[in-house]
């Protein structure tokens, strides 16, 4: 049923039509970017979860850092830790002189509003569970919030060309925490697994469409 507004016309292509491939964001983790396919995609979204404790936030300020580091505009926000703990963690890397921008907030409007303003290259939110959109009205980590901040936040990467990283808890029977729409809402998926302990780690893409 159309509502008597007329759209515009869209560009079709065939498969003959070549298009080059899109440009990498090299992380400077040389098995990171191979996960990837070769590095962060800008207008990508990426899923990256794993176990509390297992390392999730040292190493994506490790990424970060890094890309930061090669003169891209690089902004970290954390809904779980103050910038002081942040700054402490980079500190124990050797990576505290870094150009990397912090934040702590959790407001998804005030996130957006601060990005608009911002050329920015690679977004990490850390975690998708804490951000809340005013809009609705359960709380931070329910499967609205989750769902509606990740839609906002991709829409606005991809709008922006922006790569942005969400990291996601995971649930005790190893499960993404939050709707399981999410996962396919992004572009690539990753687990970061390991054994307390054990200082080796595995992260693996169970989805990844570049």
């Amino acid at each position: 049923m159309f509502s008597g507004k007329i759209g515009k016309s869209i560009k079709l292509l065939n498969l003959i039509s070549s298009e080059e491939e899109p440009p990498r964001l090299k992380t400077g983790l040389s098995e990171f970017d191979r996960v990837l396919g070769g590095g962060l995609v800008p207008a990508s979204a990426i899923l990256l979860s794993g176990d509390p404790g297992i390392g999730k936030s040292t190493l994506l300020l490790q990424v970060a850092t890094n890309i930061a580091d090669s003169g891209a505009n690089v902004i970290y926000i954390s809904g779980e830790e103050a910038t002081a703990q942040i700054r402490m963690r980079a500190r124990r890397l050797g990576t505290d002189q870094s150009p990397v921008k912090i934040a702590a907030e959790t407001n998804l409007r005030d996130i957006l509003t601060t990005l608009d303003n911002e050329n920015v290259d690679l977004l990490i939110i850390d975690s998708i569970q804490t951000i809340y959109s005013e809009n609705i009205e359960s709380a931070p980590g329910s499967v609205g919030q989750v769902r509606s901040c990740v839609l906002d936040l991709t829409n606005f990467a991809k709008r922006k060309g922006i790569a942005i990283i969400f990291v996601g808890h995971m649930t005790k029977d190893g499960q993404i925490a939050g709707p399981k729409l999410v996962e396919h809402m992004v572009d690539t998926v990753m687990y970061f697994e390991g054994e307390r302990g054990i200082h080796f780690r595995i992260l693996r893409a169970v989805k990844n469409r570049f």
